[in-house]
């Protein structure tokens, strides 16, 4: 039977995405192993708002995979009591003008047909969800299956739920194979780790950990930062963002991107984003990013003109060019398996991918259509 030194299955990154596919696969009944450079969620996801997101997200792929882990951090929020601040307070997304109401309008009711719920709130009927909304907005849908964790705790308890043997502050430094190229395990500086999976889910550096195995990713960072208020009363209920949100999200320019994003969360503080931009691993602090981020903030709630805000952090959303994942075996190397290039999405859509991979390994059906996420639309145009 296979052992803590030779794993079923090794899991590179103990981001929230790695801790979920070490999550299923130990329920499958597979032993595992967790390799980071690392602490646990000490990249993307130690940078992350905790997002659970439908609202952001247009028919077709996508959604698909975030309607699934919607259903499964619900029984993970069960499974995990108290331990993830699992909270399912809803999105509310609202438009400033006629012309931006419209375009919510339509873009709801193409979900509502792939199975999203969305409720057009009217403009004298916002101040009911969200008392501190600015005055003078056209309306907006409210998102009753948008949900909010703490990432670095859903991690954490993910792992610990798993019984995987974590091992933090390790770099993997090659990939071994066999004479077919076949996965025989990982190497790190302490020495080799026999394995016939393994998994890569080290996100944003998800391109380099193919280029170890002799296969292809295209992950690139888009930096983004998040500004922390002090604690406040809840003076936001919902996650509550402005409409040009969702075309950010879309849009693959490498500038400055920034739009009103603000919650509230259990502890009190309010979190404030979003910025997108393409700068490489460059962490340097951005005033302009920041001013940008505040300034849409305090339109969008002017209450928060007088709430001093305590720090600031950046992360890095591993972004692929089809704004899609990688989910699934690579073509090149048997054995591996690409977790990764979830951009900002990947909190939302760590419990699918995690089920998706562990069924991959076992053989079993997966749960949806997965070819959109096919790790070989890449190595293929390579």
């Amino acid at each position: 039977m296979p052992t803590s030194d030779s794993p079923d299955v090794i899991v590179v990154g103990a981001g929230v995405v790695g801790a979920a596919c070490a999550y299923y696969a130990a329920r499958d009944g597979l032993s595992v192993t967790v390799i980071d450079r690392g602490p646990v969620a000490g990249g993307t996801t130690g940078a992350g708002e905790g997002n659970l997101l439908v609202s952001d997200k247009e028919p077709g792929p996508e959604l698909e995979l975030a309607l699934l882990s919607t259903h499964l951090w619900r029984d993970l929020a069960e499974a995990l009591p108290h331990r993830t601040e699992y909270e399912p307070k809803g999105g509310l997304v609202v438009a400033s003008g006629d012309a931006g109401m419209d375009a919510l309008r339509a873009f709801a009711a193409a979900q509502g047909e792939a199975g999203v719920t969305a409720e057009e709130i009217p403009a004298d009927r916002l101040h009911d969800l969200e008392p501190h909304l600015a005055a003078g907005l056209a309306g907006g849908f409210h998102y009753p299956q948008d949900a909010q964790v703490q990432p670095a705790l859903a991690a954490a308890h993910l792992l610990r739920a798993s019984g995987a043997r974590v091992r933090t502050g390790e770099e993997v430094t090659a990939v071994l194979t066999g004479p077919h190229g076949e996965v025989r395990g990982v190497r790190t500086r302490a020495g080799e780790l026999r394995a016939p999976y393994v998994v890569n889910a080290t996100g944003t550096w998800g391109g380099e950990l193919a280029r170890l195995a002799g296969s292809h990713l295209p992950v690139m960072p888009r930096r983004g930062f998040v500004l922390v208020t002090e604690p406040l009363p809840r003076v936001v209920r919902h996650k509550v963002y402005a409409a040009d949100y969702v075309a950010d999200v879309a849009s693959g320019s490498a500038a400055l991107q920034t739009s009103a994003v603000v919650e509230g969360t259990p502890s009190g503080p309010v979190l404030i984003g979003a910025s997108r931009e393409r700068v490489g691993f460059d962490r340097a602090l951005s005033v302009e990013a920041l001013r940008r981020l505040a300034d849409r903030a305090t339109a969008l709630f002017p209450v928060l003109a007088g709430v001093r805000a305590i720090r600031t952090y950046a992360g890095f959303r591993p972004y692929l060019p089809d704004h899609l994942p990688a989910i699934g075996a690579d073509p090149r190397v048997p054995g591996l398996l690409h977790a990764c290039g979830h951009e900002g999405a990947g909190i939302g859509l760590a419990p699918a991918t995690g089920l998706i991979v562990a069924g991959l390994i076992g053989g079993k059906e997966p749960p949806l259509d997965v070819r959109p996420f096919g790790p070989g639309r890449f190595t293929e145009a390579a």
